[in-house]
This record gives structure tokens, sequence and C-alpha cells, in this order.
């Protein structure tokens, strides 16, 4: 099918030598998306939500995610990604004067893994010409903080001075970390806004794809034969920072930590060693596994951090298809879909999402991109 340059804007061509190629230029992932596609809420229930299937050869498949076992194969590995997502938006007080703060904690500033006695952590806050080097919150009588630094990026160092332990300081002041445009948090959709796997905290962003899954699915892709794999990637600032200037060149990702376990590790090599197909459960573990194998080509075990930036001229080595949610223009997640799935065809996949009503971001719908072995 052909797009119309009412959704997605044709790629920039520019002969100069200077000029970036075509899929380098951050307008080439941009497209128009009504406002009404924007899903508000999740599914109810979550597996009812629409699955967009991008097979090999190109053609689409219209499905519901709890079909998603049946599009799979008999010695498949699913690996999923179980972090958890924390209360991470913290409101408060400034001092003096008590005028309203909001601290969105990343990770702790010593350190990537979160840890639940961290006083010192890298974060976002508002308002952010009022709070420089020095700014005093209050929030409650649960804890005091002071923004110690204010770093390159924008982000602040904030040292808090806790009267509980940080999990009662995020139960009591905290909230899930909900995109904006899904508007105002409620208690319901917080709870929807963590995985069935979730159970490594540290996330301040779902690893959304896995929204979908229901005891139902899990039940069915053990009947089928799927094999699942637990791995680890805390999604940070790095996932949803909007990439700014022209080229994606400008944009600097901001570094995720990830684990794979022994066996994590020991399973998919096995499978590839055998020629069965990777299904990763979204971006995040499509980093982690990406990242794990980009030195030497398998699967290593183990701890790291990742700034891997997938765009145009990736070689893939792990994955063979793709589960992920439908992804904001301009973003550093639709240049990976579009690497992975190929360009066209990614635009042929959004374009058809929106002219049928898929619903969009991180509470929308899914799509399955397969790729030629």
């Amino acid at each position: 099918m052909r797009f119309s340059p009412s959704t997605f804007r044709e790629p920039a061509s520019d002969r100069s030598e200077s000029a970036a190629p075509a899929l380098e230029r951050v307008d080439a992932y941009r497209y128009e998306l009504p406002p009404g596609l924007i899903a508000t809420a999740p599914a109810e229930p979550a597996d009812t939500s629409r699955l967009l299937r991008l097979r090999a050869d190109g053609a689409l498949e219209d499905r519901r995610f709890f079909e998603f076992a049946e599009l799979l194969e008999p010695g498949d590995v699913l690996a999923v990604n179980e972090t958890r997502v924390i209360r991470a938006r913290l409101r408060g007080t400034r001092e003096p004067g008590g005028g309203a703060v909001e601290v969105l904690l990343l990770r702790p500033a010593d350190g990537s893994r979160y840890a639940a006695d961290a006083t010192r952590w890298t974060a976002l806050v508002k308002p952010g010409r009022r709070l420089r080097e020095g700014a005093r919150l209050r929030f409650g009588d649960a804890a005091t903080a002071m923004v110690e630094r204010v770093n390159a990026d924008g982000t602040r160092v904030v040292t808090f001075a806790l009267r509980v332990p940080l999990e009662t300081l995020l139960d009591a002041h905290g909230e899930m970390p909900l995109p904006p445009y899904v508007g105002p948090g409620d208690e319901v959709r917080a709870a929807r806004y963590q995985t069935l796997f979730a159970r490594v905290p540290g996330s301040v962003a779902a690893p959304t794809a896995s929204l979908h899954f229901t005891p139902r699915v899990l039940q069915a892709l053990e009947a089928r034969g799927v094999e699942t794999v637990p791995v680890v990637l805390d999604v940070g600032y790095g996932t949803f920072k909007p990439m700014e200037g022209d080229s994606l060149d400008e944009h600097e990702m901001h570094a995720e930590r990830y684990e794979i376990s022994a066996e994590a590790a020991a399973a998919l090599e096995r499978a590839r060693g055998e020629g069965r197909r990777i299904v990763a459960a979204g971006t995040t573990v499509l980093r982690a596994l990406e990242s794990a194998a980009i030195d030497g080509g398998i699967v290593r075990a183990g701890e790291r951090e990742t700034a891997l930036f997938i765009r145009p001229g990736f070689q893939f080595r792990v994955a063979d298809a793709l589960l992920t949610n439908f992804h904001l223009p301009a973003s550093t997640l639709l240049v990976l879909v579009g690497t992975f799935a190929g360009y066209e065809r990614m635009r042929a996949a959004y374009a058809h999402a929106i002219a049928v009503g898929y619903r969009f971001y991180s509470f929308g719908d899914a799509m399955l991109i397969e790729r030629r072995r």
C-alpha cells in the first residue's frame, strides 16, 4: 500500500555532501496521529487489545492479543522484561514558601541499580526554573531533600534526608509515573501500569508491550510449546527522552541497566543453536538482548549498562520477532521499530493502524513484527 502524505512525512532528500541520509533525519520519523487514537486507558480485559501482525513477507493481519500464542511456533523463545515500575513521581513542597514541586526519580546517583536505601537520586524536577542548586524540598513528615547539583542535561541530583524507609516515602508521596498523554493518574490505571511479569523494582516507565499479557495468554503459550525466558532492563530517561535537532546523530541516549542471568543466556543460546526463533516482548527486551550480544555475537550473561541506539544500519544478532506497542512520532523507539521492520514496512503498518483505528502509545494496542531469518 502507499502512504498518505498526511500520515507520514516523506523522508527528505538532500544531495549536499554534508547532509544526513534520508533515514538519518528526525523528520523521517514524524507522522500525524488523530488525537482520538491516543489510548487513555488500557483494554479490559488486557488481552482483548488489538494485535497487528506484520509478517516477514510484508503482509498485515488484524488480530486480537488473546490470539498471540497462535502466531508463535512451538519451540519459540519469548523473552520478557521482569522489571517493576516504582512509584517514582513524588509530590512535595518547596521551602520556604510551600510552593508545589514534583520530583521524578530516575535512578540512584551513586549507581544504576535501584536500591531501597539510596538517598541520592538523579531526577527530573518541576518547576525547573525554581529548583536550582541548593533548593530545599519537603515531603510531609516523611522526608526533606536538597537539590545537590544541576546536571548539564537538565536533570538534578537530589539528596534526601529520610525519616522513614524509602519504600514508605514512595507509598505515601509517590505516584506511578503514568505518561502525560493519558491524562491525570488514578489508582485503577496505575495498577494496570504494571506488567504480569513485574518482579525487580527499578523502572520509571512500564515495558508496555507486556501490559497485554494475561494468565490465559500465558497458559496458551505454554500449551503451544513456547519457552518464556526472563531478562531485566530498567526503563529510564533514555527510553522516553525526545529526539532533538535534525539528525539522529544529534541525539544522545542515556544509559539504562540490564541484567541477563546465566540460565537465561544459556536458554537463549541453546535456542539459537537449535534454529528456534527468539521473540522479544518489547523494545526494552530487544535492546537488552542485542546489547548483550553486540561483542562476539553471543548473548552474554551479567549485569551491565547500555546506551545502545538502534538505528538504520544496525545488524541484529539475536531477535527474530518483536512484540511492541505503537510509539510516539520522532522517538528513538520508532527509529528502533523502523530499523527492525524495515522503514517502508513500518510506515505501511502504521498507516494501516491509523486507517483502521488502532489505539496508540502506552495503553494502546500491539504489533508483532516478524523478520526474514
